[in-house]
């Protein structure tokens, strides 16, 4: 299905580090018991983000893009946004707002992908604006959540509320997306 030179491009290695850098990172935190191993898991987490905008500019400026790293770049976002939220949620009860609407938002992305799909054969052309959005506001959530853990609660709370009024908006404007999508031949 995938050439061997797909499988082994830069890029799609750098997604395959990346994801298996989430245990690494979540080992670290979920085991913390010093300020230290908090601040090794945001540096692990960092890395992992950084990579991924060299993995697309790589693939980009190489021409290296293929349809496995359009599968990998994505899932190892996913995967590691989960795995954040996850750690985050033997800190904070409130990211279980999170999760619930992060399953809710990339569950309907993902049922909304199939069905275009099967309907006529056609896909999102990559994120739209507000998408990178709110993935940019997730990440820097949760990366301040990571890296300060000592962070007031009346500021988690505010953090989460804020993210989670984003992954809302975000989904809402997803819909008009794939109605349209949907119309068309």
């Amino acid at each position: 299905m995938y050439t061997r030179k797909e499988i082994f491009s830069i890029p799609n290695i750098i997604g395959y580090v990346r994801i298996l850098l989430i245990p690494v990172f979540m080992y670290f935190y979920i085991s913390a018991d010093t300020l230290s191993y908090y601040y090794t898991a945001s540096a692990i987490v960092l890395v992992s983000t950084f990579s991924d905008l060299f993995d697309g500019m790589i693939a980009r400026k190489f021409n290296m893009v293929t349809e496995l790293g359009k599968l990998i770049d994505p899932l190892a976002d996913k995967l590691s946004h989960g795995a954040m939220m996850i750690c985050l949620l033997t800190r904070y009860q409130a990211v279980w707002l999170l999760l619930g609407i992060f399953v809710l938002k990339e569950g309907f992305m993902a049922i909304m992908g199939l069905v275009m799909l099967r309907h006529n054969g056609r896909k999102l052309d990559g994120a739209m604006w507000f998408g990178k959005v709110c993935t940019a506001v997730l990440f820097l959530t949760m990366f301040a959540l990571f890296l300060i853990p000592e962070m007031s609660t009346v500021y988690v709370n505010y953090l989460i509320w804020l993210c989670a009024a984003v992954m809302l908006i975000t989904l809402i404007l997803y819909i008009p997306v794939f109605v349209k999508m949907y119309k068309e031949p």
